[in-house]
């Protein structure tokens, strides 16, 4: 889930930014501390908004750099169990694929990948057995968070597309297309058995 969020911290300004106005230079340094920032509270650092306060500086005796107490704003993205994500198959493995969100990857098991009996075909594609359908790398999908590891640097994600309104977009579209159809041959049995009815 994507959210702004508020944070107040002090900042450590390189001395490479000291010819830079204060404000431009906390800024600078912001967008280089926070480019690949994770935080396991907070979550993945997108991009930094907005400085809204920078107090004066601060030197430390030994530390060439300058500490400004700042208030800034902070675009960030924090998985969160069971939300649907958007995003594309950036690689295929023997054991499940995994899928590039934007900000991060996650991992969908082979078993999690369709509602049938897949295997891991020799064109480096996931394939179903009765559905014949495929899973390859460049492929667009939606998928749901169910697992969330925050071990290590990053967190690992578990993704699932074995539920209706998941999976490579193309089934997706498929699969509406079968129940509108189903939905249609319903209707007109109904109204066939509604009319022999009115006849006896």
């Amino acid at each position: 889930m994507f959210c702004l969020v508020e944070v107040e911290d002090y900042i450590r300004v390189e001395p490479k930014l000291f010819g830079l106005p204060t404000q431009e230079a906390v800024e600078n340094q912001l967008r280089e501390t926070y480019a690949d920032y994770y935080d396991k509270e907070m979550g993945k650092a997108v991009a930094v908004i907005a400085v809204l306060k920078v107090g004066k500086g601060v030197i430390i005796p030994g530390d060439g750099a300058a500490y400004y107490n700042s208030k800034f704003k902070l675009l960030v993205w924090k998985p969160e169990l069971q939300e649907i994500v958007y995003g594309t198959i950036s690689e295929i493995t023997n054991f499940g694929a995994f899928m590039d969100m934007g900000v991060m990857r996650g991992m969908i098991h082979i078993s999690q990948t369709m509602d049938d009996y897949v295997s891991f075909s020799k064109s480096n594609s996931l394939l179903g057995k009765s559905t014949k359908r495929n899973l390859k790398q460049g492929d667009l999908c939606m998928a749901r968070v169910v697992a969330i590891s925050h071990k290590g640097d990053e967190p690992k994600i578990g993704l699932t597309m074995r539920q209706p309104g998941l999976g490579k977009l193309e089934w997706i579209k498929e699969d509406q297309i079968k129940k509108e159809k189903a939905e249609k041959k319903a209707l007109k049995a109904e109204d066939k058995a509604v009319k022999g009815k009115k006849k006896k």
